[in-house]
């Protein structure tokens, strides 16, 4: 008689494949909002102080489907000995960090969108690096990603900045350079919000609606 299969509590979970373009729920007057229940994968684009990591957090916590947050920043700070702080100056190391970042954060996506649970993730992604910003998002999750820019005025994410603290508060001119250069979104034909006059909780429901138009017609990317 053979032994009985050693009992070890794995659970077999579905693969995480790359995430498809999400298909809009029939439409009609008693059709509930697609954003609100569909499983969807998310990625709030802004500069430093744009809100996005709280905005992502009130999100998630309050969609009636499950839902995960998946902030770049925090898988960068995994790394404990040899931190790459991009504030000590641009260099080869901290490009690798934040790709192999970009990458987990990918791989994590997958696997719980394989699993019936939605993520939205959040990063700093420049208009002028396509291959590396978006085309990387595209790449490790898959062309069912929805982007959406949210870009408050300077004065704005100056203001939110200097209540930050350790590694994640920068210098006013660096986030200036940021917020400059994310202004290159206008125009992309990416869903952009200008948060500058809401509240957290103001700009997820802002969020939902945008979610709904690009859920119905897909931004080109």
């Amino acid at each position: 008689m053979p032994p009985p299969p050693e009992v070890t509590g794995h659970l077999p979970l579905p693969p995480g494949g790359p995430v498809d373009v999400p298909v809009p729920p029939p439409a009609g007057p008693d059709a509930p909002d697609p954003a609100a229940l569909s499983t969807l994968a998310v990625l709030l684009i802004g500069p430093a102080g744009a809100g996005k990591t709280s905005v992502a957090r009130f999100w998630a916590d309050h969609r009636r489907v499950p839902t995960a947050h998946i902030s770049l920043d925090d898988v960068r700070e995994w790394v404990r000995s040899g931190y790459a702080n991009p504030q000590s100056g641009w260099n080869d190391n901290s490009e690798a960090q934040y790709r192999l970042a970009r990458r987990t954060c990918g791989f994590a996506a997958r696997n719980y969108l394989a699993n019936g649970i939605s993520c939205i993730l959040d990063d700093a992604v420049f208009p002028d690096r396509p291959v590396v910003g978006l085309g990387g998002w595209k790449r490790h999750v898959g062309p069912g990603l929805l982007p959406v820019v949210l870009l408050p005025g300077l004065d704005v994410v100056l203001e939110r900045n200097a209540e930050r603290s350790g590694n994640r508060r920068l210098a006013d001119e660096e986030v200036a350079r940021i917020h400059g250069r994310m202004a290159g979104w206008y125009g992309s034909g990416l869903p952009i919000i200008d948060n500058s006059q809401l509240d957290v909780a103001g700009t997820a429901k802002l969020l939902d609606d945008v979610l709904s138009r690009a859920i119905a017609s897909p931004p080109s990317w």
